[in-house]
This record gives structure tokens, sequence and C-alpha cells, in this order.
């Protein structure tokens, strides 16, 4: 088993010191899934939603979110993060929005943390602005799906592994 390198020597949590780490361009690209009935994805299609446009509202959330990852996830380090891009698509089968978050920075750790938290919270934010329409939206395939830079380079989730949506 890999060593945990946010516990110490006595299994303490810590943060992990990064300063002797070069800073280098870095990326992270996680997905995930709002299923919903169909009558739900025709009420953000249409522009219909009581609370207003879903997928703007959803999408600076996310962007948000990003930016405040340090704030919400214990030991994560604050970054200058320098992009985020939340993107949708809407699918039929099944119905719902699949989400994309891309984040980039210059630093000396990663953004992974932080696309995955985009997505989350982008999920999230449609499910509330639904919510009254449909309480038995789920979420699927929170995931990340590439992050490059930094000692371990590059990783690619198996695009076979997705489930079909």
């Amino acid at each position: 088993m890999t060593k945990l390198s946010h516990l110490n020597e006595r299994g303490e949590a810590h943060m992990v010191d990064v300063s002797d780490k070069s800073v280098t361009p870095r990326t992270a690209i996680a997905e995930g899934f709002v299923a919903m009935r169909s009558e739900t994805l025709a009420l953000i299609e249409a522009g219909e939603a009581k609370k207003g446009d879903v997928l703007a509202t959803a999408r600076i959330a996310g962007i948000m979110a990003a930016k405040k990852t340090s704030e919400l996830i214990p030991l994560c380090h604050p970054l200058a993060i320098t992009k985020v891009t939340v993107d949708f698509t809407v699918r039929r089968d099944p119905p719902g929005i699949h989400v994309t978050a891309a984040v980039r920075v210059a630093g000396q750790t990663g953004v992974e943390m932080e696309a995955l938290t985009a997505v989350s919270v982008t999920c999230l934010t449609i499910y509330d602005m639904l919510k009254a329409a449909d309480k038995a939206m789920r979420f699927d395939g929170i995931r990340l799906i590439e992050k490059t830079g930094g000692r371990s380079g590059i990783y690619r989730a198996d695009p076979t592994a997705r489930e079909e949506r």
C-alpha cells in the first residue's frame, strides 16, 4: 500500500509541505451526471424552472466552489487558480445533465480536488434549482477523468470504465 502523504509518522493528519516542489502547469478534469425525469429536463431546456436559469446558476456555483475548495476540504492547499470551466451536455437516455469541470493552475500541487468540488457543487446546484419539480434526481459517476502536471505526470481514467449514460 502507498504511504498516505496526509499522515505523519504517528498516523496523525497534517497538511503536506509542498514548498520544495516545483511550480508547474497543472490541470484536472472531472465529470458527473445528474439523472432526472424527462419532464424535469424539459423545464431546463424551456427555461421554465421557477428559480431561474438552472445551468447559468449551476455554472457560477461550480466555478465559485473550485475557488473555495481549500475552505471546504480539510488539508487542501489554497491555490491561485488560473482557469475554471464548467460545461453541460444534455442527455436523453437516461434523461439528465452531464457535467464536466476543468481547472488549471501554475502551482506546487494539483487541482484534482478543485475539479471534483466544482462538479459536485454544480450537481448540487442543479438539484437545488429543480428540487420542487423532481426530488428523485440523483448524482452518478462523479470522478476524476484526467490530470496533468506534477511529479506523478498524466493520469487518464479508463474510458471503457465510464458508465453509459
